[in-house]
């Protein structure tokens, strides 16, 4: 059985990284080269992307290790610029591995498009609920008659809602459309079939349509992702004899309580959950912006913004963990199909479904969340991330090759993570070495 315990990866050289990558996914050399490529897009490809091209724009693309998810082991790849998302995510996952894995499930997998409808007297708006009512078996052969091959596929319009809102200062009635895209993330389906449906509500409601387009609040298609710990894995050498394991346990329950109930912690709480969620939507090709937008209406869907994960400590002393998650994902068609890097990114991940793909999302998004809260209430938060932070500091101040760690370590030493720090420490290291490799210089002036 293949495994995504890789012990030491992040020790290994980049030609090593690859290979490892290649035996677990299977996946041809030739095509795994892209990874290689330090921007896997060419001109061309970028111009059919954006408009006004001059570029591209890399991102660090890395692989979190030691996901077991349903059973099964991945290696997920991650587009992200932040250090420490990885290598945290990773530790977490390697945790919750020893504990027997994450467990996932779809909830829900519709998606929502509106359209809105205007001017409509207020006393007409049970009559018009009752006509689109009526209507309904109507309007979803007639929205399913836009793309027969989705319906050929298990997907298209299942049903047909109407909410009203007259709480605003122009009320207006707003239809749902419900629809499974199946593997596509369906915006272009789902805008195509609400402006296909727009003139028959409008013959139907006698009302003035309004907006015509999909929401974000992808609240039908939730993905939840769950974990149970045993106290004792949340344990690290550096942690012995300074806390019990019970009480990592109970510090993570606590840190949970704080972001559910204040909005200053919780916009923080859920911002490291999306740390394992961006970079796997971003590697896969898929729009982060609209998981971003989602997610948070999300988490303030009672009327107050909270957390999006929970965690408690069940009567046996275990730490449990969930994260529900509205995501909107494809896996065929647009950038997952054109860009080279989501493809091979996909490959790496066993060519998922758009359910598998949501699947692993969420459990790398409850990875993230438990290794920022286990961080929080031990070491802290710094102690990791400022290792790496240390490194892109010395990189800046023009440390190359070896240096890079050596200049890291002075100023963690030196507890003076900055430009100007490791800039002085660049310079007085490399007189050192100037002066081993010059022992015999003379400092008397030859005349």
């Amino acid at each position: 059985m293949k495994s995504s315990r890789i012990k030491g990866f992040y020790k290994l050289k980049r030609g090593e990284r690859l290979d490892a990558l290649r035996e677990f996914a299977d996946i041809p050399s030739d095509q795994l080269r892209v990874f290689s490529q330090d921007s896997a897009l060419t001109f061309e490809t970028t111009d059919l992307f954006v408009e006004n091209a001059v570029g591209s724009y890399p991102l660090p693309l890395g692989v979190a290790t030691s996901f077991k998810i349903n059973g099964e082991d991945y290696l997920i790849p991650m587009a992200v610029e932040e250090s420490s998302v990885i290598a945290a995510s990773s530790n977490a996952a390697r945790i919750v591995y020893e504990a027997g894995g994450f467990q996932a499930k779809c909830l829900s997998s519709l998606m929502i498009g509106q359209i809105q409808l205007l001017d409509l007297p207020l006393e007409k708006w049970k009559e018009c609920v009752d006509k689109i009512t009526a209507n309904k078996q109507f309007l979803i052969e007639t929205a399913n008659a836009v793309h027969p091959r989705l319906l050929m596929r298990g997907g298209g319009v299942q049903d047909i809602e109407v909410h009203t809102n007259d709480n605003s200062e122009k009320p207006f009635l707003v239809v749902h459309v419900l629809i499974d895209t199946r593997d596509a993330m369906g915006a272009n389906i789902i805008n195509t079939v609400c402006e296909r449906l727009a003139p028959h509500l409008q013959e139907i409601s006698g009302a003035r349509i309004g907006l015509k387009i999909l929401s974000n609040l992808a609240d039908r298609k939730l993905f939840q992702a769950t974990c149970r710990i045993d106290p004792k894995f949340l344990m690290s050498s550096d942690l012995v004899g300074a806390i019990a394991p019970e009480e990592i346990a109970q510090r993570v329950w606590e840190a949970f309580v704080f972001a559910d109930n204040d909005p200053y912690r919780a916009a923080t709480h859920n911002k490291g959950i999306m740390n394992g969620v961006d970079p796997v939507v971003i590697v896969t090709g898929n729009d982060w912006r609209a998981i971003e937008a989602g997610a948070h209406a999300f988490a303030a869907k009672t009327g107050r913004y909270r957390s999006l994960s929970k965690w408690q400590v069940d009567s046996k002393g275990f730490l449990v963990g969930e994260l529900t998650i509205p995501l909107q994902l494809g896996t065929v068609g647009g950038v997952t199909r054109l860009h080279p890097s989501a493809r091979i990114a996909l490959q790496i991940l066993g060519n998922p479904t758009a359910e598998e793909l949501g699947k692993i999302i969420a459990c790398s998004g409850l990875a993230a969340n438990l290794a920022a809260l286990r961080a929080l209430c031990t070491t802290g938060i710094q102690k990791g991330h400022m290792r790496l932070h240390a490194k892109n500091i010395a990189f800046a101040a023009g440390a190359q090759g070896a240096e890079v760690e050596i200049i890291a370590d002075l100023l963690i030493q030196r507890k003076q993570i900055n430009a100007s720090e490791a800039e002085m420490a660049l310079r007085e290291y490399r007189e050192r070495e100037r002066q081993k490799r010059e022992p015999y210089l003379s400092h008397t002036n030859p005349s």
